[in-house]
């Protein structure tokens, strides 16, 4: 199969969908890699560990897509990049279809077989292609926080861990799966009073058991999150349901019951957000005020720490992108039915029901779309 890797094109994204070494390992295979030139600086991966591992560097996008097989990359494909894609052609990478309406019709309109990251699935329930940017995601986002929450920025002036004599900050985060787990091991560690809020009692008797000693955490009752939300001075939103859009956990209303300079970090804003007053911003302008209240809600948080976030992902992705090009993407669904939950849209039908649900689509079935 012949297998393409673009330059990622979205603003302040130096991300790359293919390390040198997955380059490798795909020749290896009996593959042909096409990498567009520069496409892996932005990670630390010059064009010459590209050829050395095998690659053919091209100069331009417009040839990867025209020559690929398959497209691997990292974020959702941007305008220019959608009309490139042809029917036949997979494109891997993470979509985050249920708030984009744009995105969902042109993937529809180009005919392509289109694998999202976010929906693949493993053996425990998990989302293994999400969970490397989770972590990276849930790490940064006590650490950009603390950033917004700084007076300069528009927050409360509050230091996160506090000084002697001086209260820590007071972290709320909502969610406690993989992104909510990490942030707040990563606030507790820099000396900030952490609650953890979660509608799972045997997710809350883990994290207690775990890490009882080291942050508190509490059922998400819409009563104790507007409580706890009022004491906080940074609110993290960690809440994923899988493929949808991400539900609202704090209203515009409910700006004016938290303190002046609250910063909020939206983790969940690939899917919509989780704060009613959520929109998308970038690493060159993350972040807003709302009636008071700072909004961090960068939608590729995991870019700014290009290096680590490419090598966290090209481990996860590597073995289901050599199973597509090896077998193809019907036999490797057929195979492995947790790479086929990562079917999105194929042959001009949306195949995830909770996209569907988000954007009033109809959809078929992944095991329908195999037929097609």
């Amino acid at each position: 199969m012949k297998i393409g890797c673009p330059k990622e094109i979205k603003p302040q994204e130096f991300r790359v969908g293919m390390m040198p070494s997955a380059v490798q390992e795909a020749v290896a295979h009996g593959h042909e890699v096409y990498v567009e030139k520069g496409a892996g600086l932005g990670a630390g991966f010059a064009d010459t560990d590209y050829v050395a591992a095998g690659a053919r560097m091209v100069d331009t996008a417009e040839e990867v897509f025209a020559t690929a097989d398959m497209i691997v990359k990292v974020k959702e494909p941007q305008t220019v990049e959608r009309k490139r894609l042809r029917e036949g052609q997979i494109l891997f990478t993470y979509l985050h279809l249920a708030p984009d309406p744009e995105q969902t019709k042109d993937l529809l309109a180009s005919g392509a077989t289109c694998i999202a990251y976010e929906t693949v699935t493993d053996d425990r329930g998990g989302l293994p292609l999400l969970a490397p940017m989770s972590e990276v995601a849930g790490r940064l986002a006590p650490q950009v926080g603390a950033w917004t929450l700084q007076k300069a920025n528009g927050g409360r002036g509050v230091l996160l861990g506090g000084v002697p004599g001086v209260a820590p900050a007071r972290v709320l985060v909502i969610g406690g799966g993989v992104v909510g787990t990490h942030a707040a091991k990563i606030a507790a560690g820099m000396g900030a009073d952490v609650t953890v809020l979660d509608r799972s009692i045997p997710r809350l008797r883990y994290l207690d058991d775990v890490f009882g000693g080291t942050f508190k955490n509490a059922y998400a009752s819409a009563a104790n999150t507007i409580e706890l939300a009022r004491q906080a001075d940074m609110i993290i939103g960690a809440v994923l349901i899988p493929g949808a859009a991400a539900p609202k956990l704090i209203s515009r209303a409910q700006l004016s019951e938290l303190k002046p300079g609250t910063a909020l970090v939206d983790v969940a804003i690939d899917q919509g957000g989780c704060f009613e007053t959520s929109r998308a911003t970038t690493h060159q302008d993350p972040i807003y005020e709302v009636d008071g209240i700072m909004h961090y809600c960068v939608a590729n948080m995991p870019g700014a720490v290009a290096r680590t976030s490419t090598q966290a992902l090209g481990n996860a992705t590597m073995p289901f992108m050599l199973a597509l090009a090896d077998k193809g993407w019907k036999k490797a669904g057929a195979d492995d039915r947790h790479l086929l939950n990562g079917l999105n849209v194929h042959a001009g039908k949306l195949t995830y029901a909770a996209v569907g649900a988000a954007l009033g689509l109809p959809s078929i079935t992944a095991d329908d779309a195999m037929k097609i």
